[in-house]
């Protein structure tokens, strides 16, 4: 069961927003762009260009 303000709480805007501690109790990351992902997603980096020689 979940316990507010431990797995997660209300923002301002109305919304739940899961806590760290819930993503470790799940154990995986969802690949959501979490707030508070502990595995630090913030999905795929865009490519860097290289430099023509």
């Amino acid at each position: 069961m979940l316990q507010e303000n431990v797995d997660y709480y209300v923002n301002a805007d109305g919304n739940f927003v899961f806590t760290k501690e819930y993503h470790l109790k799940r154990g995986y990351c969802c690949k959501n762009k979490c707030l508070h992902c502990p595995w630090n997603y913030r999905g795929e980096q865009p490519h860097k260009k290289e430099k023509n020689k």
